[in-house]
């Protein structure tokens, strides 16, 4: 992968963040790995870090506004959409990913934006509070629904600690992000859409306690990663969980309860080209939500109704009656009669092959690192050793797309 972005053509945003100064890394990295930089400042970068320092790692004159001051020559933002291959801006303000939002067009960097005709990768930076704003949030939303790839803060080692989610991604990772990008365009699954669910959901009982599962989302996390790396626009539909994906996702939806995560798989479902159910749904949700926290010392013994909530699985499984070239993998995590149970799952739910795995295995299921898997498809059974989960997920890509090819 050390040579994915020779040659590469790529447009590097910065904007008025504190940030701005890993710029320089993040250049120096680039150039390194083969890459050519032409550098595009707000008006409020160039108080963080001066185009003079720019310039001279780039060896390109670094564009801030519409006219070069020195002898009125027109920068065309047009002309620079079409010479790159990748536009990264790092780091984004709130300001700045706002106005991309909303077709703000009052600088050098967002009109270049407007124009761009390679893909868009944006690196948020500010401060936790900005970050976790509705308004923030709903602006990233919006971009990830136009393509653009969004490097979330703390891709990294970062992701367990709250602290890190509103700081920019450290440069090796975000220059990572793009090599795997490149690294993917050539891929077995291009052109290809893959929805992934993966966590755990959690089944509210009152404000503060839920009905849930052990499922760390790893082992869905890494699907998705492979997904990507080979080139598919990946959706993913997580519920709760600390894990990130290393690639950027086409679509990331987050969701909490079955019942929103069975809305969003339906919805995607529609314009994906496979979807792989790697998520522990509950089977089972409160049949009632208390409104307020429940007070022990009033309740005492309690007596909680639980109604079946919808099997996304099965669901999907009709929807693909009407489409037989979509492909639908299951997963079966079962502590008994394991290869019956896969079987009739696989059967009942209209999948085109089922990953089972065995509490009994030890080293596999909920939590852990590695996974030993079994495949199961409507001609028999390949058993899997114990391996790493990202070499699992590399063994059922290649089967998804050992199935996608038959079905083309």
């Amino acid at each position: 992968m050390t040579n994915m972005l020779k040659g590469k053509k790529i447009v590097l945003g910065i904007t008025g963040s504190i940030a701005a100064y890993k710029a320089c890394y993040i250049i120096r990295g680039l150039i390194k790995k083969g890459a050519e930089v032409q550098v595009v400042i707000t008006p409020a970068g160039k108080e963080f870090i001066t185009p003079i320092t720019l310039s001279a790692l780039t060896s390109k004159p670094v564009i801030s506004e519409f006219f070069a001051q020195r002898d009125g020559t027109w920068n065309s933002h047009v002309d620079i959409g079409l010479w790159a291959d990748a536009m990264l801006i790092a780091p984004a303000t709130a300001s700045t990913i706002g106005k991309m939002a909303h077709g703000v067009a009052d600088n050098m960097l967002i009109t270049t934006y407007l124009s761009m005709k390679a893909p868009v990768f944006v690196a948020p930076a500010m401060d936790l509070d900005m970050y976790a704003h509705p308004s923030t949030q709903a602006n990233l939303d919006r971009l990830r629904s136009w393509g653009n790839h969004i490097i979330e803060p703390g891709t990294g080692e970062l992701a367990s600690h709250l602290v890190g989610k509103g700081r920019m991604e450290e440069p090796e990772n975000i220059i990572l992000c793009l090599e795997e990008y490149f690294a993917g365009r050539g891929g077995d699954l291009l052109g290809k859409t893959v929805l992934i669910t993966a966590g755990p959901t959690y089944e509210k009982i009152d404000p503060v306690r839920f009905i849930g599962n052990y499922s760390s989302g790893k082992m869905g996390i890494a699907i998705a990663d492979e997904c990507a790396a080979r080139g598919a626009k990946v959706i993913l539909v997580s519920g709760p969980m600390l894990q990130v994906t290393h690639f950027p996702m086409y679509r990331h939806c987050r969701v909490e309860s079955a019942a929103e995560m069975y809305d969003a798989s339906v919805a995607a479902f529609a314009e994906a080209d496979a979807a792989i159910m790697t998520a522990a749904v509950a089977d089972y949700t409160p049949a009632h939500v208390e409104m307020e926290k429940m007070k022990r010392e009033k309740t005492g013994d309690l007596l909680l109704a639980l109604k079946p909530t919808r099997d996304i699985a099965a669901s999907l499984g009709e929807l693909k009656r009407k489409d037989e070239r979509k492909v639908l993998v299951g997963f079966a995590l079962e502590t008994n009669d394991e290869t019956w149970n896969a079987k009739d799952k696989l059967m009942r739910k209209n999948l085109d092959f089922i990953v089972l795995n065995s509490l009994k295995d030890e080293g596999a299921g909920f939590r852990c690192d590695t996974n030993k898997i079994s495949i199961i498809d409507h001609k028999g059974k390949n058993d899997y050793p114990l391996k790493p989960k990202t070499e699992v997920a590399e063994d059922i890509v290649d089967r998804l797309v050992e199935v996608l090819k038959n079905k083309s």
